[in-house]
Order: structure tokens, then sequence, then C-alpha cells
């Protein structure tokens, strides 16, 4: 099953960013992420969250995963929502 965590920064959290980035990409390397990639302000200047597509057996595994996160432990994330996730466009081949 697929599912999406969306997360968003704390305010003025780019240096915390940019000092979890190699520990949060080799976790989510770890794991069946479909692909994910950071939210940006709306003039595209910095990062102010992620969007992640990851596919898991379960709501609770996904869960988990997003809690174990390393840009989630390191306090960058002000929150975080899990929620099943339906591919429609293109059409899902699974």
């Amino acid at each position: 099953m697929l599912f999406s965590l969306i997360c968003h920064d704390v305010e003025n959290g780019f240096e915390l960013r940019k000092q979890t980035r190699p520990a949060h990409l080799a976790f989510l390397a770890e794991h069946s992420v479909r692909f994910a990639g950071p939210m940006l302000s709306d003039d595209e200047s910095k990062p102010i969250g992620s969007i992640v597509v990851i596919d898991c057996e379960d709501l609770d595994q996904a869960k988990a995963i997003a809690a174990a996160d390393p840009y989630n432990v390191a306090g960058l994330f002000q929150t975080v929502a899990v929620h099943p996730f339906k591919q429609v466009i293109p059409e899902a081949l699974l």
C-alpha cells in the first residue's frame, strides 16, 4: 500500500535541514520510497517541508517510518501527517 507523508518544517529550520540531510537521504534509501522531495516557499527560495510517498505494509508501519526519519528525530518537522495514498495518474502498475 502507498502512504503519503506530508511534513512541515519548523520556522527557520534551513540549517537543521542541511545538517541532517545526509542521514535523512540514507534513511529513505532503506525503504520503498516511490518519490520524495522538499516543498518550497512560495518564492521557491527555501524548503519549508517534505513530501514522501512510500510503499508500506500498513498505516502503522508508515507512521513508524515517519517518526524515525532523521529530520523528524532532529526536530525539523513541526507537523507530520501520514495518510493512505492512491496513485491514479499515471495509472498505477500495482
